[in-house]
C-alpha cells in the first residue's frame, strides 16, 4: 500500500483533533520522509529553502502527530508510525470486508425467502458471495488519493452487486461520501449530446449530494462544456465536501455507444485522475467506471476504450463457491454430484447459478430436468440464451469462429481480436493463443441451433 491512504486517515483524525488537516507543506515532509529524503532533497526537490522544511514545518507536524498519537513523533521514528497506521488499515479493512453480508447495513431488513434472482443482489442478501480479494483492492486503491477503478465483466457477472458493497464500506467505515449514477438512466439525447450530458452528470451529482444545482453559475459556452464541468466539480462540487467523493458511474457501456461522446467524455475522465497528481483539490475525488465488455463487439475495438486506473475483471464461482452458495439456498448438496454438474454445464456463470440454485431450491424443477433442458429454446436460460444468438448473428466473422470453436474436440487458435470479442461476451475461455468454450451449456445450445439452420436450408 501507498502513503495516500495513510495521508486520508491523518487527514480524518486530524480534523477530528485539533479542526486542521495536513497543510501542503506537511504533506510534502511526510511524502519526503517515506521516501527516505533528507530535508534538503525535499526542499531541493520542491523548490523551498531547507530551514523552511528543517525549522518551521516538520517541528509544527511533529508537535500535532504527537498529540495525535500520544507518542513522541520525529524525523527518525515517523516512517514506522505511519507504517503502523498503514498495518492498522490494512487490518481494518480485511476485518469489515470478513463481516457476514447483512452486517454493514444494519437498517436493511433480511428477506425472509429467496427473492427472484435478477440484477444485483441486495445488501442485506445472504446470496451475495463475498470476494475478499477483489473487493480488498478495490478499497485500498479508493483510499489513494485521486484513486480510479475500472470494473468489467460481460453481462451478469455481479458488477453492480460489487459495485454496492464497496460503496457501502467507504460510507460506513471509511467516512467517504458516495454518488452513484447509472448511465441507463440517462435519456438518448442526453447520452448523444456531450454538453446535455455533462450537465445531466453535473445535475444528478450535486443533487445526490444535497447540494442546489448551480450550473449557470459555473456554464460557460464560451470556455466549452467540458472545462465548464471541470470548474464545476472544481470549484464547486469538491470545495464544498470535507471528506473524499467516491464518484461511481455504472453501465459506462452507455457512452460508448455514442462514439462523438465517448471521444469527449472518456479524456475528462483521464484528465481528472492526472489533475490528482498536482492538485489537492483533485484528491478528494475517487472514481469507479463499471461497463460490460460486450460493447467491444458493436465497437469494433481491438481493446478497452479505456485502460488508466486498477483494473478489476470478474470471473465465475468457483466449485466452493457454489457449494456455499446451494447451502444458502437450503440444497443440502454437501459432497455431491450435483454441484459438479452445474460446474460442467455454466462454468461457474453467477447468474446462471444463481438462477439455477433459485429453482431447484423452490421446487421449480429438478437438477435432472434443469440438465435436460438447460440449453432449449423452453428452457431457464432461453433469455440469456438468445440474447447472445441475436448478437452473434449480427457478427457473422464471431459466429463462424465461435461455431468452429464448439466443434473443435481441442483447443482452438482463433485470430487474437476475435478471441478478445468472444470472451468479452463470455463465451469463451483463453488458455493462452488457445480457445475453449467457456461452458457447456453454450456448446450445446449453439451447436443445436447451427443444426437447426441447417436442415432449415
Amino acid at each position: 500500500m501507498s502513503l495516500e491512504p495513510i495521508l486520508d486517515v491523518l487527514n480524518r483524525q486530524l480534523l477530528d483533533f485539533d479542526n486542521h488537516c495536513l497543510n501542503s507543506s506537511e504533506i510534502l515532509v511526510l511524502r519526503g520522509i517515506w521516501k527516505n529524503q533528507t530535508y534538503n532533497e525535499i526542499a531541493q526537490q520542491e523548490g523551498y529553502s531547507t530551514s523552511y522544511f528543517a525549522n518551521v514545518v516538520a517541528p509544527e507536524l511533529w508537535r500535532r502527530l504527537s498529540h495525535l498519537t500520544g507518542r513522541r513523533v520525529t524525523k527518525k521514528n515517523c516512517r514506522v508510525i505511519l507504517q503502523s497506521y498503514i498495518s492498522a488499515l490494512t487490518t481494518s479493512v480485511t476485518s469489515l470486508l470478513t463481516q457476514p453480508s447483512g452486517n454493514s447495513s444494519p437498517n436493511l431488513q433480511q428477506p425472509s425467502s429467496p427473492l427472484y434472482p435478477c440484477g444485483a443482489v441486495p445488501l442485506n442478501s445472504p446470496f451475495y458471495l463475498k470476494q475478499l480479494s477483489l473487493e480488498t483492492q478495490i478499497i485500498e486503491e479508493i483510499t489513494k488519493a485521486g484513486g480510479l477503478v475500472r470494473i468489467k465483466a460481460p453481462q451478469e457477472m455481479g458488477k453492480t452487486s460489487l459495485l454496492l458493497r464497496i460503496l457501502d464500506t467507504c460510507e460506513q467505515h471509511l467516512g467517504y461520501q458516495t454518488v452513484i449514477l447509472n448511465l441507463q438512466q440517462a435519456d438518448q439525447s442526453i447520452l448523444g449530446d456531450i454538453n446535455q450530458f455533462l450537465r445531466w452528470l453535473c445535475v444528478n451529482c450535486a443533487r445526490k449530494l444535497g447540494l442546489k444545482p448551480k450550473l449557470n453559475d459555473y456554464w460557460d459556452e464560451d470556455l466549452g462544456s467540458k472545462m465548464s464541468w471541470t470548474i464545476y466539480f472544481e470549484e464547486y462540487i469538491l470545495e464544498e465536501i470535507e471528506s473524499p467523493l467516491v464518484l461511481a458511474l455504472d453501465e459506462v457501456n452507455q457512452v460508448f455507444e455514442h462514439p462523438q461522446v465517448a471521444e469527449d467524455f472518456l479524456p475528462l475522465l483521464r484528465s481528472c485522475y492526472e489533475e490528482a497528481k498536482r492538485l489537492p483539490i483533485w484528491q478528494k475525488l475517487r472514481l469507479i467506471v463499471v461497463h460490460s465488455t460486450e460493447i467491444y463487439v458493436s465497437l469494433q475495438l481491438e481493446q478497452s476504450p479505456f485502460n488508466i486506473g486498477l483494473p478489476i475483471e470478474l470471473e465465475g464461482f468457483s466449485q466452493q463457491q457454489v457449494q456455499q452458495l446451494a447451502q444458502q439456498y437450503g440444497l443440502n448438496w454437501i459432497n455431491e454430484p450435483e454441484i459438479q454438474q452445474l460446474m460442467e454445464l455454466l462454468g461457474g456463470h453467477p447468474a446462471l447459478i444463481n438462477l439455477a440454485l433459485y429453482q431447484i431450491s423452490q421446487e421449480k424443477i429438478t437438477i435432472k430436468q434443469l440438465l435436460a433442458t438447460a440449453a432449449t429454446t423452453t428452457g431457464i436460460y432461453s433469455h440469456h440464451l438468445q440474447r447472445h444468438w441475436v448478437r452473434l448473428q449480427e457478427q457473422p466473422e464471431l459466429a463462424s469462429a465461435f461455431q468452429n470453436v464448439c466443434q473443435a474436440t481441442e483447443p482452438v487458435f482463433l485470430e487474437p481480436i476475435i478471441a478478445y470479442k468472444l470472451n468479452s461476451m463470455g463465451l469463451i475461455y483463453l488458455e493462452g493463443n488457445q480457445t475453449i468454450v467457456s461452458c457447456r451449456l453454450y456448446k450445446e445450445y449453439f451447436d443445436s441451433q447451427w443444426q437447426q439452420n441447417i436442415l432449415n436450408n
